[in-house]
């Protein structure tokens, strides 16, 4: 008897998880897309972090492609993760970065512009080694 109780109740819950009401659905959905943006933004802070251990000369281009390139694939959440996140993490927006480098690092706006040129290239699927400087090591 115990038995068909349990097939009887095994099968009820089968076949009521099948049919998910929309409800259920869009939290399935807003639960995956949270999923892939922290996922991103971790990817994200990892380049960034690379980027900083590496310190090499003429390789930020690469490490801006390659955090937005990685983000990107996690899906719509890592998309819009590294469209939002700004580089350095420190500066939520670009009006305060470009004002930060041309200001203070003399960078001015062309890096500006070129970093951002990379970000969209990353974004968008291109291969971030078009922006790998000769002689960066293998590790990053």
């Amino acid at each position: 008897m115990r038995l068909w109780v349990c097939i009887a109740l095994l099968s009820v819950v089968l076949c009521a998880s099948a049919d998910r009401p929309r409800a259920v659905q869009a939290m399935i959905r807003a639960g995956h897309f949270v999923r892939d943006a922290a996922g991103g933004a971790r990817d994200m802070f990892r380049a960034y972090q690379d980027m900083r251990e590496a310190n090499y000369k003429g390789a930020d281009k690469y490490f801006h492609a390659r955090g937005n390139y990685d983000a990107a694939r996690r899906g719509p959440g890592g998309a819009w993760a590294a469209k939002v996140i700004r580089w350095p993490f420190l500066l939520p927006h670009s009006d305060a970065r470009e004002n930060w480098q041309s200001g203070v690092s003399g960078r001015g706006h062309e890096d500006t512009r070129a970093d951002q040129e990379a970000n969209a290239w990353g974004r968008s699927g291109g291969d971030p080694n078009r922006y790998r400087p000769a002689g960066l090591p293998r590790k990053y």
